[in-house]
């Protein structure tokens, strides 16, 4: 599976498809879970070595997205959240005030990764014992690195008038942020992960959150020193962002971005088409929107089938991955994984 997957992203000819399905926590408490479990169970692609749990089932909630429990992350962000399982949105930005900032603190990176602690010594066992067992090795920065950092400490607002106003405290802010965010990526690095990922919304559902001229001066420059950390070691790059990021995926690309994770028809599947099939490697995030939560198993089985033939070569260049989240009908939940499980070994 891992080597099958650095095939794709290399266009070396993979074996398959690389399909990944994964299923939100809140979806254990919205759907049946026996269904849930049978489901993984009759799909070993998607779900390799899955074992049923016994018993009822209660997942572990991330800390920022639990019901009960407003979090206050490591940058001194709040978070509430409405569903368990599902990730909260900040309510209580600290740097709200520039004034704030005078005394402020950035979290140490040797005790935490910006929203919960890291125990550095066990991560070092649990890559060493991973790679032992031949698995592909990918870790990276939390959700929302840099520009969602951004506006979870200033607010949205407060920071788009602080970009076009060239605040003069911006520039130190984001130089502090990134030197966080570099030691943990060259600490993971250092412990011989074979993928980095850079997982950051920069869209909205239609055109970007930030224009490209912003991003270019802001954003881009800081991202760049990041994904050199992984590109000068030859390891691989990977960039998820959803939304409608069309005004940025050059950007991103030439900024060192080898596998773009992107969200299918927001974008456009003739769009990406004719932009990088066959020069980036495209992990396509199916679409949770439209054909999956209002159409019908054959119309999800067709949009699968039509990305892959679209999208998809001998040469490889394409992963594909659904994010089950609450609303999606079971047999179109059933009708996605075996799609994918299907059209997995569908070359166009």
């Amino acid at each position: 599976m891992s080597s099958n997957f650095l095939r794709a992203v290399r266009f070396e000819r993979p074996d398959y498809i690389p399909m990944a399905f994964s299923i939100n926590a809140a979806c254990y408490h919205h759907y049946d879970q026996d269904f849930l479990f049978d489901m993984q169970e009759s799909h070993p692609l998607l779900f390799p070595g899955f074992v049923r749990p016994k018993g009822h089932y209660v997942p572990e909630y991330s800390l920022v997205a639990r019901r009960d429990e407003p979090y206050t992350d490591d940058f001194g962000c709040l978070w509430k959240t409405a569903d368990d399982g599902i990730t909260g949105t900040v309510v209580g930005h600290p740097l709200k005030n520039w004034d704030a900032y005078r005394d402020y603190q950035f979290p140490d990176p040797e005790r935490c990764m910006g929203i919960g602690p890291i125990d550095w010594a066990q991560e070092e066992t649990r890559i060493a014992k991973e790679k032992a067992d031949g698995h592909f090795i990918t870790r990276g920065l939390r959700h929302g690195h840099t520009f969602l950092q951004l506006c979870d400490l200033r607010g949205y607002d407060n920071l788009l008038f602080d970009m076009a106003d060239e605040h003069p405290m911006l520039g130190d802010l984001i130089e502090k942020l990134e030197a966080f965010n570099a030691h943990i990526i060259t600490r993971y690095a250092d412990l011989g992960a074979d993928m980095l990922s850079y997982p950051e919304d920069l869209g909205m559902q239609r055109g970007p959150m930030l224009s490209p001229s912003t991003f270019r001066t802001w954003i881009q420059p800081s991202y760049r020193r990041l994904m050199a950390i992984a590109r000068d070691r030859g390891l691989a790059v990977h960039m998820h962002s959803d939304g409608d990021i069309r005004d940025l995926a050059d950007d991103l690309i030439e900024g060192g971005v080898e596998v773009l994770n992107l969200q299918d028809l927001v974008n456009g599947i003739d769009w990406i088409r004719d932009k990088y099939k066959g020069r980036t490697c495209i992990d396509l995030d199916i679409d949770r929107q439209q054909v999956t939560v209002f159409g019908t198993p054959q119309q999800v089985d067709d949009l699968i089938r039509y990305e892959v033939t679209e999208l998809g070569a001998r040469e490889g260049g394409l992963t594909m991955i659904f994010g089950l989240y609450p609303g999606t009908p079971p047999d179109n939940v059933k009708a996605l994984m075996d799609a994918m499980e299907k059209y997995a070994y569908h070359f166009s």
